[in-house]
């Protein structure tokens, strides 16, 4: 500013000079509030992401194993769940600390009457405000004494990590996730590693305002999350290279299912994720590489040919377990020979069973005739055309159907075959609920859920709608409930504790696609009260 005697016009530009300064830093202020309230939100964002991700695919995964492969994943099981209760405490302490603070400064994120998300602008003074942090975590304002508060919330930090170290620092499979902790779990700087020789909770806390504290807050169940997180997922990788141990076998055989005459092609046969180990062998073949269990077949006598053998595994205990495997396949008769061949093949489209009231797809041929040309017949059952060569059979009474096929061979011969088929009933529907019969959840979530029935694995187009079930909890009668919905049950289970269980059973349903078959009785369902 100038020297001297100033004028009244020159006194005046410097007084709107210095408003229009302050009127920039203030702005200033809140675009770097508003950066800061919306990175903090992102960060919750993420954490709620990871929070579902370890619930929903990595625990349930972990979890399982544990049920399948004890001997194997039962530990790592036992480990994680208390780790889990000690982080679910740091997540859960640094929330009621965040609302306490929002509280203190009269933050409000939601409006109370609109119910809309308050603009940063209007929380400007409760953002900028550190009086309710200083006073939560310092004694009296002094930056050197920390209130309880402050030395809880560091011991649940410490708890953490001094978990992880003690219970996977000797593990060198799980050397990342130690690491991690000891970096990122922390309330105290490891000695001389202070960037500015203050301590941590003075960094983070002392004369920061409120967006600041509760942005730091959020970071600290960030890390927890993410630590949680990748101990689920070393926990189960973790065991990738045990001994063979499946819970599970199944043989798996590839190779053709029909071959023209003269020509060859193979056969592979493996159990499961194929392994080269000696533990594994495979007989019925011709050769064993890597694992697979290869047969060269030839095209030679034109019909049905089976192979077959057997699937040994020595398991960790030392004890063989065989398993059989079969494999069936037709030499049929090449381009040129076709004409000179004879016979006719039918097969079921979804298996070789008919179900009782269900329109099953069938489809037959005469090798070397036109099958549209072709006719079927099913005493017992009812026939309808869908296209050449193919029928929609519907059985009715008895326990086998004879499905005879009939047409014009390349000769011009009739020739006609019967085919014997197994008639079953449809499987008993399972009650359910999202999609399970037994399942776990807190007692203040049942009235929200709805009863389901379904045949599980089923391939056909039925489906159920379920009218009326009865509801059971430890100590009371059972509930009559008709329709669907859990709602009217809120009463009854409302004073349920954790490790009770909750009974729905004896319920009744209508079938859409049935064909006015009895419905049989619905299994029912089981609620673990977390």
């Amino acid at each position: 500013m100038a020297q001297g005697k100033q004028t009244p016009r020159q006194k005046m530009i410097n007084l709107m000079y210095l408003v229009f300064i302050a009127m920039m830093a203030l702005n200033i202020d809140a675009e770097i509030i508003r950066s800061y309230y919306d990175s903090t939100k992102a960060l919750h964002e993420t954490r709620t992401l990871t929070e579902k991700k370890n619930e929903k695919i990595f625990e349930k995964t972990l979890e399982l194993k544990a049920q399948q492969v004890p001997d194997t994943y039962a530990q790592p099981w036992e480990q994680y769940k208390v780790l889990k209760v000690k982080i679910d405490a740091l997540v859960d302490a640094s929330q009621k600390i965040k609302d306490e603070l929002k509280k203190q400064s009269e933050f409000h994120d939601i409006d109370p009457v609109t119910k809309k998300e308050i603009d940063v602008s209007e929380n400007f003074a409760a953002l900028n405000n550190n009086e309710a942090t200083m006073a939560y975590f310092f004694k009296e304002g002094d930056e050197n004494t920390l209130t309880k508060g402050a030395t809880d919330l560091k011991a649940k930090i410490d708890d953490v990590r001094n978990y992880i170290v003690a219970t996977f620092g000797n593990n060198a499979q799980l050397k990342d996730l130690v690491e991690r902790a000891n970096k990122s779990l922390i309330a105290e700087y490891p000695k001389g590693k202070s960037p500015n020789d203050k301590t941590w909770f003075q960094n983070k806390f002392y004369h920061q305002p409120l967006i600041a504290a509760i942005s730091n807050l959020e970071i600290i169940q960030n890390d927890a999350r993410n630590v949680q997180s990748d101990a689920l997922a070393l926990l189960l990788q973790e065991k990738v290279d045990a001994s063979i141990k499946f819970s599970k076998y199944e043989p798996i055989v590839s190779g053709p299912i029909d071959i023209q005459a003269g020509k060859q092609a193979e056969v592979k046969v493996m159990l499961g994720t194929y392994s080269n180990s000696n533990k594994i062998s495979i007989t019925g073949v011709g050769r064993v590489v890597d694992g697979q269990g290869i047969s060269s077949i030839t095209g030679s006598g034109i019909g049905e040919h089976k192979l077959g053998g057997t699937i040994t595994l020595t398991d960790a205990s030392g004890t063989p377990q065989s398993f059989p495997w079969t494999h069936t396949y037709n030499v049929i008769a090449g381009p040129r020979e076709v004409k000179l061949e004879k016979g006719l093949l039918l097969s079921a489209d979804k298996m070789n069973v008919m179900y009782r009231g269900l329109e099953n797809p069938v489809s037959g041929s005469i090798l070397g005739a036109d099958n549209s040309k072709l006719s079927l017949s099913a005493p017992g059952a009812t026939v309808r055309g869908t296209g050449p060569g193919k029928w929609i059979v519907k059985p009715s009474t008895g326990n086998t159907v004879k499905l005879t096929l009939s047409g014009i061979d390349p000769y011009g011969k009739s020739v006609s075959q019967v085919f014997e088929y197994r008639i079953k009933n449809v499987p008993p529907p399972q009650g359910q609920m999202r999609g399970q019969n037994v399942l776990s959840m807190p007692a203040s979530s049942i009235p929200n859920q709805s009863v389901q029935a379904a045949i599980p694995d089923f391939d056909f187009p039925v489906s159920f709608t379920v009218t009326q079930f009865m509801v059971r909890v430890p100590g009371k009668a059972a509930l009559l409930i008709h329709g669907s919905s859990l709602d009217d049950a809120a009463g009854l289970v409302r004073n349920l504790r954790t490790g009770d269980v909750v009974s729905i059973f004896d319920i009744k349903a209508t079938a859409q696609g049935l064909d006015g078959q009895v419905i049989k009785n619905i299994t029912p369902i089981l609620i673990n009260v977390q």
